[in-house]
């Protein structure tokens, strides 16, 4: 298993990136100057930096650190890497299968159920865990439909109509999602999943958190020798890691919309740190993303135990784990893709 090292978020914006020896160096015209060995890094990602030197990129790429470059919202610019790894031949059956209708329909199935197997999950752990302060009928209305997606997807024809099955499932699923939200009710309420730009608060932290977990995802599939860009459900396009958001989506309720949830209902972040701007976006302040950052570091080293391995394993790590379990699946080690299905 792989050793979780740490990820260097770069929240302050002005500030650029170098390199002195064996230490990377953050620079900031009032704070001065900042190191941290770069042994012990993982990734390095930065919300609206001056930059990063073509000494400290050389590093990064020879180490085998990720560099990522977000703009101040979250929003992902680039990202720096060395050169391309991984075993070619299995490179070359993930892009057999992914032209294959048949072959890609069936991993993408399993990634969509896995995604509305953990939504069910996280509206009937709400109704456990708070039954006297939720609507259980209309919860396990909710759940049942969700249920009956699962169904639909097993037997989806095509991708076309699994895509269709999944859009009808978040729509049911996030019109319940405002209830969830138990504390600071005025402060955080969600109406609708707004993206680009998000229009409220809670759109601001979900979608901040699904851009670090496609980050996630995108290097554990790099680590394991897949391609993150040649995907099963999302399309190819230029630059977009589509295997990356089709990985993410077993990820999205357990990970991202728990822990936003879990921010708002537990009062650690709260309206005053946010920014609303002349068009209408809603974003994490400076303060509010470092607060974020922090749980979100925090949350990656807990201790769980994967549902189909058995094994504990880092929070962190599931990414990885996953993009293991798919590797395997595409060698023929495995029958089927083993999806994350959280309980």
């Amino acid at each position: 298993m792989r050793k979780m090292q740490n990820t260097v978020y770069v929240t302050t914006p002005e500030q650029y990136l170098s390199l002195d020896g064996e230490n990377l160096v953050i620079s900031s015209r009032e704070d001065g100057d900042k190191r941290v060995p770069l042994h012990n890094i993982e990734s390095i990602i930065t919300f609206g930096s001056r930059g990063a030197s073509p000494a400290l990129m050389g590093k990064c790429a020879e180490y085998g650190i990720e560099l990522v470059f977000l703009s101040r919202s979250g929003r992902f610019l680039a990202r720096s890497e060395g050169e391309v790894k991984g075993n070619v031949v299995l490179r070359r059956e993930q892009y057999r299968i992914a032209d294959s209708a048949e072959g890609s329909l069936a991993i993408a199935k399993n990634m969509i159920i896995g995604k509305l197997f953990n939504s069910r999950y996280v509206l009937n752990r709400a109704v456990r865990d708070h039954p006297m302060r939720l609507d259980e009928e209309k919860l396990n209305a909710k759940s049942d439909f969700l249920t009956a997606s699962i169904e639909s997807a097993m037997s989806a024809a095509d991708k076309d109509s699994l895509r269709g099955i999944e859009g009808e499932a978040a729509q049911v699923y996030f019109s319940v999602f405002n209830e969830l939200i138990l504390q600071q009710n005025e402060d955080f309420v969600f109406n609708v999943r707004s993206k680009r730009p998000p229009l409220d608060r809670v759109n601001a932290m979900l979608s901040f958190a699904y851009t670090l977990t496609a980050g996630m995802c995108a290097s554990a599939l790099e680590t394991v020798g897949l391609d993150p860009y040649v995907g099963f459900m999302h399309t190819e396009r230029p630059g977009r890691r589509s295997l990356a958001l089709d990985m993410m989506e077993e990820f999205r309720a357990i990970m991202c919309d728990r822990f936003v949830l879990m921010m708002i209902n537990k009062r650690i972040i709260s309206a005053c740190d946010f920014e609303e701007r002349e068009d209408g976006a809603v974003l994490l302040n400076e303060k509010g993303r470092k607060l974020f950052l922090q749980k979100w570091q925090e949350r990656k080293r807990e201790i769980v135990t994967h549902p189909f391995l058995k094994e504990k394993v880092e929070w962190g790590l599931l990414p990885y784990t996953q993009a293991l379990l798919l590797a395997r699946c595409l060698r023929g080690d495995l029958d089927a893709y083993p999806m994350l299905m959280w309980r």
